[in-house]
C-alpha cells in the first residue's frame, strides 16, 4: 500500500483509482470518491465509470460527478495534439 499512495501522491492516475477500489473495499466510500475524483482528474478512465457507478446508488453527488467529467475531459483534451494523431495513424498504418 506504501507505494502505492507514494505513486498516487507523484501523479499516477491508475495508483490513483486503486487507492479508491481499495478504500471502497475497506469500508471507507468517502474516501473512496476522493481518490476516484482526482483519478478521473486526472484522465483515468476506469475512475469516471466508478464514478458513474457509484452515482447511480447514491453514494456520489451530481454535482461531484459532472465536475469529475468536465475536468476529465478537460485532461484528455490536454493530451491531444497534431503530432500524437499523426504518430498514431502511423502506427495504425504499419500494423494493417
Amino acid at each position: 500500500v506504501h507505494h502505492l499512495e507514494q505513486a498516487a501522491i507523484g501523479g499516477v492516475p491508475f495508483a490513483r483509482h486503486n487507492l479508491g477500489i481499495m478504500e471502497g473495499k475497506n469500508g471507507r466510500p468517502d474516501r473512496a470518491v476522493k481518490h476516484l475524483i482526482i483519478a478521473a482528474k486526472l484522465g483515468q478512465d476506469k475512475s469516471l465509470s466508478s464514478l458513474r457507478r457509484l452515482y447511480a446508488e447514491g453514494i456520489v453527488s451530481k454535482e461531484d460527478l459532472a465536475g469529475a467529467l468536465r475536468a476529465h475531459q478537460d485532461a484528455v483534451e490536454e493530451t491531444k495534439s497534431q503530432q500524437r494523431e499523426a504518430a498514431e495513424a502511423a502506427r495504425t498504418d504499419r500494423v494493417k
